[in-house]
């Protein structure tokens, strides 16, 4: 698993707050969960050298 060592802080919009909540809810996943995941899958485009 994880070794969970930082916290960030977002701000939403109430549109946005209850879309994640309803994913959620439907899904049974909780926000941090779904949010790492969503963190996880960003693809990162390397740097020239």
């Amino acid at each position: 698993m994880y070794a969970l060592k930082k916290s960030v802080f977002f701000r939403f919009t109430d549109e946005e707050v209850e879309r994640l909540e309803v994913y959620c809810e439907s899904t049974g996943r909780s926000k941090s969960d779904v949010l790492r995941e969503l963190i996880i899958s960003l693809k990162i485009k390397k740097k020239p050298s």
